[in-house]
């Protein structure tokens, strides 16, 4: 492993690569630049696909480079000494629990963790005979954990009702800092604070980067904390589901279980302590990918299901159910999927994990997540072209696995197993039996105390976040969705998303920001046409009248790259036998004015 060679490293990463030059992509904080490792992943088979995606997650643990100490990293000294003294916070709330509360907020995939987080430790608090101290915040409220919500994560205002009883986020960590006797606010975010969004928020007086430099500045005085490591751009550009999500998932519970793991000891959070957990998660990266070849199968698998209009269903017991559920949630918003296309199930009560449970109930089909839904829902309509995902680990109930996979092998052929087992473990022949391909991961004993099955745990959580990732992203990237390594075909949900379609229109045809932006909101608001009002409306107008359409940001590209009317990039789209190919057709042949420029020439858009 490259960098100061400070630790023993488990795994070997790619050398720090371009996108660590300061002139790469300079107009783009680092989780929206595109990895040079994944530049033709739209042109990988599902082998490459998976050994790329890999590379990009292994990034998580890159060390600071020696040659170019440009970014702190995770392993930073800067960054676990911030961990340490969040870690000490977190076990003065343990130590005086009544009256205190350690609250978990995000917007989108960040949320989601929230809650997966929240729901484990107040399971590890019961378990040791502890009151639950934990809580989650969501952006657009528990509906968001099990449907795509992605718009309300643009609201301040929001946020801060959300914390008395991004934006959304901003909001709160500004109320935070407002009423420090009450709230102690951690930002975790994988940009360094210079690159933070300066945009304006519509209903809030600062831009983001103007809180987090702020907090910056509590931080000296342990009022406020920011941790952000940098690790790297996503495989697939802006795609923070993955890394981003993988990374807090990491970082938080490294630092959480070492607070519970050291106070139970009646001592202060080391970085040694941390850096155990750390290697922890840095072997499941090793024990994960080493089933490379069968993420692959299964992956060609969705993809063909998803090819012939059929769905892919990920069916998980206890929180690898709710993992499942987040990636059939945000592959809605990442490829502008139907949320019929990839849907995830949780088998097993979640009677009381959820804040605001009645919020869901009654709510429709997309809102649909139980094992009851399942069995009533999906298992009478299942059909041949359909792939079913079962995902559960060797301490789950196994008859009851058994049982649910022989009904659906009825329906259809193509299922298929992810099983967690511990060294010793073997799954019953009578199951083993049912599945055409199973991808075993086995997992190494883990000699800690109580604290050490929950290690176990977010090894395996993080595991099959990894593995069902990377087989989402590869059957979407099979399917012609992404061009190079950009989701070209993303719907534009919130102001994140909006200047990224703006970004991608000005790299891909080389057109400076205004045609661009021209270019997208005709696309937008047509049949209507663009009057100087319209121009004018906030980013949140725009948004949304775009939350709903499809093929926004190829159908504005098309309209650059050939000079034409929006009905004759329509017709050039759809006489196309994907998205990709249209406009990869378009950018190669004649009537193309202008190549496509690299984005680092492009004024900053996103700054």
């Amino acid at each position: 492993m490259p960098g100061t060679k400070r630790f023993q490293h488990v795994i070997e990463t790619p050398e720090p690569g371009k996108w660590e030059l300061s002139g790469y992509e300079a107009a783009l904080p680092i989780t929206e630049k595109s990895n040079p490792l994944t530049r033709d992943l739209d042109k990988a088979d599902a082998k490459q696909i998976v050994q790329l995606l890999g590379q990009c997650d292994a990034e998580i643990f890159q060390e600071e480079g020696q040659a170019m100490p440009t970014y702190q990293r995770l392993y930073s000294d800067s960054i676990l000494t911030t961990m340490v003294q969040v870690a000490g916070k977190i076990q003065e709330v343990l130590k005086d629990p009544e009256g205190g509360l350690v609250v978990l907020s995000g917007g989108g995939t960040s949320g989601r963790m929230a809650f997966l987080m929240s729901v484990s430790f107040n399971q590890l608090m019961k378990g040791l005979g502890q009151k639950p101290l934990y809580t989650y915040l969501i952006a657009g409220g528990d509906t968001s954990v099990v449907a795509s919500r992605e718009g309300t994560e643009d609201s301040a205002l929001h946020g801060i009702e959300e914390l008395k009883k991004a934006p959304f986020v901003a909001g709160q960590m500004d109320y935070c800092m407002d009423n420090p006797a009450v709230f102690l606010p951690v930002l975790v975010g994988f940009n360094p604070v210079s690159m933070a969004r300066n945009d304006p928020i519509e209903d809030w007086s600062s831009t983001f980067r103007q809180i987090a430099e702020r907090m910056q500045k509590l931080q000296e005085k342990q009022e406020a904390f920011v941790l952000n490591p940098a690790i790297g751009p996503e495989g697939l550009s802006g795609s923070s589901r993955m890394k981003g999500g993988s990374a807090t998932k990491i970082l938080l519970e490294t630092l959480l279980l070492a607070a519970h793991k050291t106070v139970d000891r009646g001592i202060a959070t080391s970085q040694r302590c941390l850096l155990e957990i750390l290697r922890t998660f840095e072997r499941a990266h090793q024990v994960t990918y080493s089933q490379s070849p069968k993420i692959a199968a299964l992956m060609k698998q969705a993809s063909t299901s998803l090819e012939k209009k059929g769905r892919v269903y990920l069916v998980g017991w206890q929180t690898l159910g709710i993992i499942a559920i987040m990636d059939g949630v945000e592959c809605i918003h990442t490829f502008g999927a139907d949320f019929q296309d990839v849907r995830g199930f949780l088998i097993g009560d979640h009677s009381d994990i959820f804040n605001q449970k009645a919020d869901l109930i009654n709510q429709g089909p997309q809102f649909s997540f139980s094992q009851e839904d399942f069995l009533t829902s999906i298992l009478p309509s299942l059909k041949e072209i359909d792939t079913v995902v079962f995902i559960f680990t060797l301490d789950d109930n196994l008859t009851e696995v058994q049982t649910l996979v022989e009904q659906v092998k009825e329906k259809t052929s193509h299922i298929q197993a992810l099983a967690h087992s511990t060294v010793g473990q073997s799954l019953p022949t009578t199951l083993k039996k049912l599945f055409p391909s199973i991808i075993s991961i086995t997992w190494p004993l883990l000699f800690f105390e109580y604290e050490g099955n929950f290690i176990q745990k977010f090894q395996h959580e993080l595991s099959t976040k990894w593995v069902l990732n990377t087989v989402s992203t590869g059957a979407h990237v099979l399917l012609g969705k992404i061009l190079q390594n950009h989701m070209l075909d993303l719907r534009i949900r919130n102001s994140k998303l909006f200047w990224r379609a703006l970004a991608m229109l000005q790299q891909f045809s080389g057109q400076p920001k205004a045609p661009c932006m021209e270019s997208l909101l005709q696309v937008i608001h047509f049949p209507q046409p663009l009057s100087d009002d319209i121009r004018a409306a906030p980013i949140s107008f725009h948004i949304q009248v775009a939350h709903e359409k499809e093929q926004v940001i190829p159908i504005a590209l098309l309209s650059l790259l050939f000079r034409c009317s929006i009905p004759e990039a329509q017709a050039h789209l759809a006489a196309a036998p994907s998205v990709c190919e249209a406009v990869r057709s378009a950018l190669t042949g004649p009537g193309r004015k202008r190549s496509a420029e690299p984005l680092e020439t492009l004024e900053p858009a996103l700054q």
